[in-house]
């Protein structure tokens, strides 16, 4: 399988004891990066993920132990956000990896330099992993955009552009947050059915859609597309995202334009960046184009990019309603899988560029809501209740249309394939409130 090499043995362990639990999401062989400070020490800093511990960068480099690596792996390491790491190439940004893996597996010489810099997660308060300069929403789900447009266009649920490119709009990147910030229920413009004009409420409506979110390696200049086959050096890694969204107040605004306000209060991402290069034991076909699909345009079209495309994601939409808080549990109401998205993240960079439009490093990417085949794999309440039509049950006989005030949504995600230790996103989570302003 392409892109793999030692950091993925299975047969590796780590001198982190808990990193070799069957049940961790940061095994050694995952290695994800984010950006944290503590109660004794306010200062932002890179960590890794290691089992329940944080590996502080900035400390492992001050003990000298990378003196081996190139400057610029070193000073990038030494910065309060993931941008400077996200912008190397990715043979540096191997190196770094590789490195890690050297010294959190068991067996390391580096084992007593590093144990000094490490850190309880349970100790570690997380940040924005990077400065998000741009942020993108896509449409790469067949499965929501046909659920979705039944809703509007029962005789044609799917625009005939879907099938010729991964639609997107550009987001508001000012109100990007990271996992465990409060979800302020919205105001705006709503048109009621009994109703001949709109009124300016608070959403009845409001909704989260469970999304993938790809954070951009290198940039590409101005006027100059990045081509299918080059797409994924531009990819630096991945997080959980929740694209909250107000659907009464998309439905009144978002012809002809598209959303607007209805989505632009808050979108939250999870702390840890999972990069490209751990996911490679997890890699799979593209999904399949349905056979009266027309032809893909030349610059989307690449033989391995249709056979190893696709990422084995299992994702899980988690809902904690003040009741189930009192007992301190939760309920899982979806799990989809990424792999069945339409369109794949190689495609997703190469359409944004085609016309010559920048990325830059640390500009986010959402691939929008991840819906499945089934009942049961549905990515957001718009679905799953179909607009509200027949409510979601959950336990003791609580049931919800859209989500109401004191509801938390946990998004999870894991990758697991025979033969190799699995690996995952942690948690992204958020609760709703009232404005505390009002």
């Amino acid at each position: 399988m392409a892109g793999l090499d030692e950091t993925h043995d299975p047969g590796l362990t780590s001198w982190v004891s808990s990193a070799n639990t069957a049940t961790t999401d940061f095994p050694v062989q995952n290695l994800a990066f984010g950006v944290f400070s503590t109660a004794s020490d306010g200062r932002k800093r890179l960590g890794v993920a290691i089992g329940n511990q944080v590996l502080d960068l900035h400390a492992a480099i001050k003990c000298g132990v990378w003196s081996h690596l190139p400057e610029s792996v070193v000073l990038a390491c030494a910065q309060d956000a993931l941008n400077d790491l996200m912008a190397l190439d990715k043979g540096q940004s191997k190196m770094l990896r590789l490195a890690l893996s050297r010294g959190l597996r068991l067996g390391s010489a580096q084992r007593q330099q590093l144990a000094g810099c490490l850190v309880p997660q349970s100790d570690a308060v997380m940040h924005m992993p990077a400065r998000v300069g741009n942020y993108t929403d896509f449409f790469t789900s067949i499965y929501h955009a046909r659920n979705t447009g039944r809703m509007i266009r029962p005789e044609h649920p799917l625009l005939p552009n879907f099938h010729t490119l991964p639609v997107a709009y550009h987001g508001r990147a000012s109100s990007l947050r990271v996992s465990g910030t409060p979800c302020i229920r919205p105001r705006g413009q709503i048109l009621r059915d009994d109703c001949q004009t709109p009124t300016y409420e608070l959403t009845r409506k409001l909704d989260f859609e469970l999304e993938l979110g790809v954070f951009v390696g290198q940039g590409n200049a101005l006027g100059k597309p990045i081509v299918m086959d080059e797409a994924e050096q531009h990819v630096f890694g991945f997080c959980l995202l929740n694209d909250w969204s107000a659907r009464d107040v998309q439905r009144w605004e978002a012809q002809p334009l598209g959303p607007f306000l209805a989505k632009s209060f808050l979108s939250s991402i999870s702390p840890w960046v999972v990069t490209l290069e751990a996911l490679a034991p997890f890699r799979c076909a593209a999904a399949q184009r349905e056979h009266d699909a027309p032809s893909l345009v030349s610059n989307l079209h690449s033989s391995v990019n249709q056979e190893w495309g696709g990422i084995d994601i299992a994702l899980e939409v988690c809902v904690r309603t003040e009741r189930m808080r009192s007992t301190g549990q939760d309920h899982t109401i979806s799990r989809p899988g990424y792999k069945d998205q339409y369109w794949t993240v190689a495609q997703m960079i190469t359409h944004h560029t085609e016309n010559g439009c920048p990325l830059l490093p640390g500009d986010l990417l959402g691939s929008g809501t991840v819906s499945g085949p089934s009942n049961h794999d549905l990515g957001c309440l718009l679905e799953l209740t179909q607009d509200g039509k027949k409510p979601l049950q959950l336990p003791d006989n609580e049931t919800r249309r859209y989500l109401e005030d004191g509801d938390e949504v946990i998004l999870k995600g894991r990758c697991q394939r025979e033969g190799y230790v699995g690996i995952g996103f942690g948690e992204c989570a958020g609760r709703v409130v009232t404005n505390p302003h009002e």
